[in-house]
C-alpha cells in the first residue's frame, strides 16, 4: 500500500496494531496514516471507559482499533492496516 509517498508494510503494521492491544493501557505514542492520507501522530492508550456514554461501537473490530486521543481528550479509532510507528511500549513516549 503507498499514499503520498508512504510506503506501508501492512504485514509491519498488524505486528505493531498488536503491540498496541497488548499494551495494557499504557501510554503510547501512535504514527499512522490517516484516510485523507496525511501522516499523524497522537498520545494515547487503549482501555479508557470514563467518558463512554453508552451504545455499542459500529467499528469492524479485527480492522480498527479504538483509543482514548490524551490531547484531544476524545476516542479515536486507529486502521491496523496503516500503522507506520509506535513508542511507549518497551521505551519512554
Amino acid at each position: 500500500m503507498e499514499n503520498q509517498g508512504t510506503k506501508i508494510d501492512i504485514a509491519r503494521s498488524r505486528k505493531l496494531a498488536g503491540e498496541i492491544l497488548a499494551s495494557n493501557g499504557k501510554f503510547v505514542t501512535v504514527t499512522f496514516l490517516k484516510k485523507d492520507g496525511t501522516v499523524r501522530k497522537m498520545n494515547c492508550r487503549t482501555g479508557v471507559t470514563k467518558h463512554l456514554k453508552g451504545g455499542e461501537s459500529t467499528l469492524n473490530a479485527d480492522q480498527y482499533i479504538t483509543v482514548f486521543d490524551i490531547a484531544k481528550g476524545a476516542y479515536r479509532a486507529i486502521n491496523q492496516d496503516t500503522i507506520l510507528e509506535i513508542k511507549g511500549v518497551d521505551e519512554p513516549c
